[in-house]
């Protein structure tokens, strides 16, 4: 008796068939955000986009999703900035920096700071997704803008929010996320000792 050969699975339609991967997914919703901060569309059609976006399997339901949108511009395609405090901890700034969409860190054994404090950043807002675990995170952000932290699960360490609500017209809204952890996370404005070295060292044009 011939045994049947194994049935192949379809082969992928050229047209958009090809099954959609979770990063693919994220950056189809990162670009949804951004047209939403743009006015594109509104906060309604952002949840239902958004919704479709998560569950999409092919490039095809994800390239419906952002047909009447522009492609998104330089700053646009950046992958998340993801921080990792190793032994010795990490850190991003105060130097000038490109900032992308999304920044992940994690505090590890070490700790892990991100500074703001210098960048140029025409984004309507950043999502930081901020784990404190052992070292804890430290996020600084410059006068005039502001942090939305309900999102932020305390954990052990805690959520320290140092910020004022003052935000000034054309800056980002950094949204925290993630948890405290032990080490708990920090999100505040420049301290004494950091705006002395702003005032002695002002960003060049």
């Amino acid at each position: 008796m011939t045994t049947p050969p194994p049935e192949l699975p379809p082969r992928p339609d050229p047209s958009g068939g090809l099954r959609a991967s979770h990063g693919e997914r994220e950056a189809v919703v990162e670009r949804l955000r951004d047209a939403a901060a743009e006015g594109r569309i509104d906060l309604d059609e952002l949840d239902e986009r958004v919704g479709l976006a998560l569950t999409a399997r092919t490039h095809a339901e994800l390239a419906v999703l952002t047909a009447d949108l522009p492609g998104p511009g330089p700053s646009g395609s950046l992958p998340p900035l993801v921080l990792k405090g190793g032994a010795f901890g990490a850190s991003r700034g105060p130097g000038r920096w490109e900032v992308p969409g999304r920044v992940i860190a994690h505090g590890g054994m070490g700790g892990v700071k991100i500074d703001f404090t210098r960048v140029e950043c025409h984004r309507a807002e950043v999502v930081v997704e901020a784990y404190g675990e052992t070292s804890g995170v430290t996020i600084v952000i410059p006068d005039g803008w502001a942090a939305e932290t309900g999102g932020m699960h305390p954990g052990l360490g805690g959520l320290k929010d140092a910020t004022t609500p003052d935000r000034l017209p054309g800056t980002p809204l950094i949204r925290l996320t993630g948890s405290g952890g032990v080490g708990g996370v920090v999100i505040r404005h420049p301290g004494r000792r950091e705006r002395r070295k702003l005032s002695g060292n002002p960003p060049q044009g």
